[in-house]
């Protein structure tokens, strides 16, 4: 049945439909070429790596792509390997707080200054992406080296030769160094929108300035911090640069390790493994700051709106100066 002007009843859901179909065409072109990158230079190469994990090495140190086994994953619970993995994870920890104790004061001074310094300094901050990494790794061990200005420095102080590259220590202070920037931006995202009357409240109901820290301004940035963590610790937990110009032959962590399972060792397989053991580590800590991400959001402006000034707001300042 039509209409006297003799046009169809159902031609505008036609056309929605068109148009919706349209669009579905639009945004599947628009992403084919992200898309295609994904797929061959990630999902491909997790596909190879996973059949690898399983494969089995033969007397001669050749991979056979047979006789499927979970005999690397066992070698995984070797003491050895066990304590490179300990050592790994204890120096992306010591990596993490240490940028926490750096970048949050330093987000903070960022995130309260005028807007024009605010670009300066955040440009400055950015500098060092504009950088090689492999070239600022290498101007760390010349700072560090027995013949750079740190050794210098300790000379004319009466202190000796400054000893200190290839040891833990100049690989945490070259982690630091390169990942530091991934800290200080989400932290410096999440000072810059949260609210500071807040704050100002807590002071005005007689908190003092560090309570009023600790109750308020830190509890508001708990998702900048779990970002800056996660954002620092899954690239320092399998680093393999900084272990391997400043730590030497004296600080082997798993980036490293991994590297020589392939490059020396000849074991596919066992360096495979501890790949997608790495892999999955790393997707572990990525679910943990989504979900922990999503729970913080209560300490920005969105809870805060839902909840109201009378709920959100006038709880946690409260709880400050209490």
């Amino acid at each position: 049945m039509q209409p006297a002007g003799g046009r169809p009843v159902n031609s505008g859901a036609s056309g929605e439909e068109a148009a919706a179909r349209a669009k579905r065409r639009q945004g599947v072109l628009l992403a084919s070429p992200g898309a295609l990158y994904l797929l061959i230079f990630f999902v491909v190469p997790l596909v190879l790596i996973s059949v690898y994990s399983f494969a089995t090495r033969t007397s001669t140190g050749r991979t056979a792509l047979s006789g499927w086994n979970l005999e690397s994953y066992r070698d995984i619970g070797d003491n050895v390997i066990l304590g490179i993995i300990g050592r790994s994870a204890w120096l992306a920890t010591l990596t993490t707080v240490l940028c926490i104790a750096v970048g949050y004061p330093f987000a903070y001074y960022l995130a309260t200054r005028p807007r024009h310094v605010r670009a300066v300094l955040l440009v400055l901050v950015m500098i060092p992406f504009w950088t090689n990494g492999l070239v600022r790794v290498f101007a760390i061990r010349f700072l560090l080296g027995s013949n750079g200005p740190a050794s210098a420095l300790s000379e004319s102080l009466g202190l000796g030769t400054f000893r200190i590259l290839f040891t833990p220590t100049a690989v945490t202070i070259g982690m630091v160094y390169g990942f530091l920037t991934l800290m200080v931006l989400p932290l410096y995202v999440a000072l810059e929108r949260m609210d500071w009357s807040l704050t100002e409240a807590a002071r005005d109901l007689y908190a003092s300035g560090s309570k009023a820290f600790w109750k308020v301004t830190l509890p508001l940035t708990k998702s900048g911090i779990v970002a800056g963590s996660v954002l620092v610790f899954v690239p320092s937990f399998g680093s393999y640069v900084v272990p391997d110009i400043l730590g030497g032959a004296k600080t082997l962590l798993i980036g490293s390790y991994i590297a020589s399972q392939f490059r020396d060792a000849r074991n596919y397989p066992l360096g495979a493994a501890l790949s997608v053991l790495l892999i999955l580590a790393m997707l572990l800590a990525v679910a943990l700051n989504q979900r922990s991400g999503s729970g913080a959001e209560g300490g920005g402006r969105p809870r805060l709106r839902r909840r109201g000034r009378a709920g959100g707001e006038a709880e946690t300042v409260t709880a400050a100066a209490s």
